[in-house]
């Protein structure tokens, strides 16, 4: 963010009373750092005014505010004119481990998506992320970005607005996943490899645009998984369901995903294990379901009498 905004004095940053992961750019941007305080509505506000007058502003502040307190301000003075806002959500979904669910921003991936001309972003790591920002606040388009600053598990290819992530291609399952949990999904392709399974893995990076190509591993993988912190209506499974309908066509599904409920509150290991989101546990689950797939398959048709 730092040297995207050094380079183009349009950049200004905007915080409300967030400064954790941007701690350094006061003294480097000067004037163009603006901390608004608690006023996550004026902040939206300040920005599309900002945005009108040909700057790129760029909004920091935690999910849970920046998108539910501030919501009818980025629907409507941002989205409405298409403004290039730059949304910069911190501790989104698992991330706000120990939070309760007035903290939890697990339905902003929905919310951000049904405004018009408005792109959603998930990197899976620092280093996608990293990847990711300089095309995103380029971009002339409103755009909000969960931002992720875990470690990676892997080198991460080039980033293009629209593009999934192809890791691996496997024809028994393939794994659909974007932010976060990445990594607890690469866990669960090992074991499941290990098994002697062929795993494909996406990292769904871009949400919104979204790259229907994702048809053709429907059509080439036996099951396919999505895998989020997020509700399970209006994220990735909801996105999934829509592009197989839009296109009449569908898929074997196991979606992980919360359903109808906030996750239990504690240290972030305790959240995946507690919800069924370590790598071990859904490896488990997607192997009981294969399991399950075949055995079906296998079973011999049941000749009776009326036959």
């Amino acid at each position: 963010m730092k040297q995207t905004a050094l380079a183009d004095e349009r950049f200004v940053v905007m915080t409300a009373e967030n400064r954790a992961v941007i701690r350094d750019l006061p003294a480097v941007l000067g004037p163009r750092f603006i901390d608004v305080g608690i006023t996550e509505q004026n902040m939206i506000g300040m920005a599309a005014g900002l945005a009108l007058r040909g700057r790129i502003p760029v909004c920091h502040a935690l999910a849970t505010f920046l998108i539910y307190r501030a919501y009818e301000f980025v629907r409507t003075d941002v989205g409405i004119g298409k403004l290039p806002v730059k949304l910069s959500s911190w501790i989104a979904g698992f991330l706000s481990d120990g939070n309760g669910p007035t903290h939890q921003a697990i339905e902003d991936v929905a919310l951000m998506r049904t405004i018009p001309g408005m792109t959603v972003f998930c990197p899976a790591d620092e280093q996608d992320m990293i990847a990711m920002l300089p095309e995103i606040w380029a971009s002339p388009f409103p755009a909000y970005v969960r931002l992720n600053t875990r470690p990676s598990v892997i080198e991460h290819q080039p980033f293009k607005t629209g593009k999934v992530e192809v890791i691996s291609e496997g024809e028994d399952v393939t794994l659909l996943v974007y932010g976060m949990l990445f990594e607890q999904a690469y866990k669960a392709k090992e074991i499941l490899e290990a098994e002697g399974l062929k795993v494909g893995l996406i990292n769904m990076r871009s949400l919104k645009p979204v790259e229907e190509a994702i048809l053709k591993v429907a059509t080439e993988s036996k099951l396919l998984v999505t895998i989020e912190d997020h509700f399970l209506t209006g994220g990735l499974y909801s996105i999934i369901a829509e592009i197989f309908l839009k296109n009449q066509t569908t898929a074997d599904v196991l979606p992980f995903a919360l359903n109808e409920r906030w996750f239990r509150p504690g240290l972030l290991s305790e959240v995946l294990n507690y919800e069924g989101f370590t790598g071990p546990q859904m490896a488990a689950k997607i192997s009981e379901k294969i399991k399950e797939k075949n055995g079906v398959a296998s079973q011999p048709k049941l000749v009776t009498a009326n036959n």
